[in-house]
């Protein structure tokens, strides 16, 4: 990571289903040339595991293809470099701060940043129909709406400048 980006590092268990569709629905929200970087990880994830089938399913609903994605576990270098933690539940949140206490000022929730922030946890749609992983998309692209706009007026959201040709 180029030391003027930021980053942001989504977590859940098995960084399969929600952190992965997280991390991509920001991506997507940004566009490519964001001077802010996503992650993902799970706090028990395996590694190098795709994420899942519904998973893939309903971010290409939207025309995100997340084929790239390989799980990942919590480590410290990944805490260390994210600039904002956000973790798909007080379990993950609490998880996250036993292992990591001097990081707490920048771990929150997912949907902790909206002025009207009910804190209401991403429950784990695996082993679900495509129904349910539709929803959970839904609510985390919910929740991002509110995350972007708290990094914008925090950080800032800036390209670095485009060059126009004559």
């Amino acid at each position: 990571m180029s030391e003027d980006k930021k980053s942001i590092l989504f977590v859940c268990t098995g960084n399969t289903c929600r952190s992965p569709m997280a991390e991509f629905l920001f991506r997507h929200r940004l566009g490519r040339d964001a001077a802010w970087q996503a992650l993902s990880a799970g706090v028990i994830a395996v590694p190098d595991c795709p994420a899942s089938q519904e998973a893939h399913e309903v971010l290409d609903e939207l025309g995100i293809d997340a084929s790239e994605h390989r799980s990942r576990p919590l480590s410290p270098e990944l805490v260390e470099q994210a600039t904002l933690i956000a973790a798909m539940t007080q379990g993950h949140r609490n998880e996250l701060l036993a292992r990591f206490p001097e990081v707490a000022d920048k771990v929150r929730l997912l949907t902790e940043f909206g002025t009207g922030a009910d804190m209401q946890e991403i429950a784990d749609p695996v082993g679900q129909s495509v129904g349910v992983y539709r929803y959970t998309r839904d609510q985390i692209d919910r929740a991002m709406a509110d995350l972007i706009l708290y990094i914008r007026e925090r950080w800032g959201l800036e390209s670095p400048p485009e060059t126009k040709g004559t």
